[in-house]
């Protein structure tokens, strides 16, 4: 049995995609972190310059939708443009990065969530308590209909860009200093030393847009939803978070805004509500950015249940990962293999964890990791851009030729060069002084089984190959196959 087909609209992908890339999360950790490590007024402008380098990749990817609506995505049209071997390769990084960055996020949900209850109750509970309350309805929600996850999210969603919008209105009417949106936004800036680093965290912030065609399985409308509903997303995300920066640094004041992020973190908005403010209204902030950390790992968990889905359905993992519910039509399989992951990296953190400094989890299993995620799905965008040109080399379609060539060429180069400033500014990422090992390793984490899925599939070929010529082929299945 398969995925729920034809339920979900344009509206409902929207929140789906942007509750992966949690607003308010990324206001108030994203952009402050980037203002307080990179020192660059260009901040706002970074996002619009990202979003654009990311609508132009949207064209070529989501028309790939249109012609494989399979629910692996990157893996689907790694394999079809570029080979099944590296396909295979692809969906094994894709496969990583996304449970790096939905279980990293447990590191934070855990800190927030129990750092507010104790405060509030007095109590001591651990991090890692709350992370696997977090846990068992994630895996729940899982496991229902994907129609049901959507109606929690856009309340969520609603609520986070209804605290921020509140946050930015304040900043501007509060604002102790003139507005300088020539700083905020010089184009100039776009190719200023330094910048390189701003871009390589606002990527980031996007990281989840390119989940809606992982869900063309399930949307009424196969050849528009996926398309119009990434589009429509990134748009959102780069210019309300564009806007959000600039209220930042308005807020703080443009010549206080870099010791303001570099005092104070993801805490700023928070410190800024207690300033101006009631009581009550800080609490429903810090509510709502835990909830808005609970609508990414819920997002995020749904993109990785059906990964496991597609991949098994395709023979690149055990067959049993595409069983799907029959009263729910989830992947089931998949899902409880991503929880059955992530309580296990859970409690290997819970263990080492005991006894540091409460951020100690941030610092590490979260910063760590998601980053980690980042650089992962960075490289498979620019990897699938390419892929898209060699898949409309090899099949004739009615796309224009910006979209079979002229897009995925563009988004493909300006993505490398991304790609290229995260590899320079990984340590910076990572929060570390000076360059170390554990880049590398965690480098390592997301390439090196990709490398070994592409060996392991060339080598079966390989061997396919010489024992049967006549019908050479993988033991894995076209993604596009149903």
């Amino acid at each position: 049995m398969g995925l729920e087909q034809r339920t979900l609209t344009v509206p409902a992908l929207v929140v789906m995609i942007i509750a992966a890339s949690a607003p308010l999360t990324a206001v108030a950790g994203g952009v402050t972190t980037n203002y307080a490590v990179t020192g660059m007024d260009s901040v706002p402008l970074s996002f619009l310059l990202i979003g654009a380098v990311l609508l132009v990749f949207s064209v070529g990817y989501t028309a790939m939708s249109r012609h494989i609506p399979n629910a692996g995505a990157f893996y689907a049209y790694v394999a079809e443009g570029l080979g099944k071997a590296l396909g295979v390769g692809a969906a094994m990084v894709a496969l990583v990065s996304y449970n790096l960055m939905q279980i990293g996020i447990y590191g934070m949900f855990g800190f927030a969530a129990s750092s507010f209850s104790n405060g509030l109750m007095g109590t001591s509970i651990p991090w890692w308590v709350m992370a696997l309350v977090a846990w068992v309805v994630v895996g729940f929600l899982g496991m229902n209909r994907v129609d049901f996850s959507v109606k929690i999210l856009g309340f969520v969603v609603a609520a986070e860009f209804l605290v921020v919008i509140i946050y930015n209105i304040m900043a501007f009417s509060l604002a102790p200093e003139a507005p300088q949106p020539e700083a905020a936004f010089n184009l100039g800036d776009a190719v200023a030393p330094g910048m390189g680093a701003v871009m390589a965290f606002t990527i980031a912030a996007f990281m989840g847009f390119e989940s809606g065609t992982i869900y063309n399985e399930e949307v009424k409308d196969p050849k528009r939803t996926a398309r119009r509903a990434t589009m429509i997303a990134i748009i959102i995300i780069a210019c309300f978070y564009a806007f959000s920066a600039f209220a930042v640094a308005v807020g703080e004041g443009a010549s206080n805004v870099m010791g303001s992020t570099a005092e104070f973190g993801p805490d700023l908005l928070f410190v800024f509500f207690s300033a101006y403010t009631p009581t009550w209204f800080v609490d429903l902030a810090n509510v709502l950015f835990i909830t808005s950390l609970f609508a990414a790992l819920l997002a995020f968990h749904n993109v990785i249940a059906r990964y496991f889905y597609s991949m098994g359905r395709g023979g690149a993992l055990p067959k049993f990962l595409a069983r799907t519910s029959r009263t729910t039509h989830a992947p089931v399989a998949g899902s409880l293999a991503q929880s059955l992951v992530a309580v296990l990296v859970i409690a290997v953190f819970a263990v080492i964890s005991t006894g540091k400094d409460p951020m100690y989890i941030v610092f590490t299993m979260f910063t760590w990791m998601t980053n980690s995620a980042a650089y992962g799905l960075v490289l498979l965008m620019a990897l699938t851009s390419f892929a898209v040109i060699g898949y409309f080399i090899r099949h004739r379609t009615k796309d224009s030729v910006f979209t079979r060539v002229v897009a995925p060429l563009l988004s493909g180069i300006a993505l490398i060069y991304v790609f290229a400033q995260i590899v320079i500014n990984f340590d910076v990422l990572l929060g570390m002084e000076e360059p170390g090992m554990l880049g590398y390793i965690l480098q390592a984490i997301v390439i090196l089984p990709g490398l070994i899925g592409w060996v392991l599939a060339l080598f079966i070929r390989s061997r396919s190959a010489t024992a049967e010529p006549e019908q050479e082929k993988l033991p894995v299945v076209s993604p596009s196959q149903h």
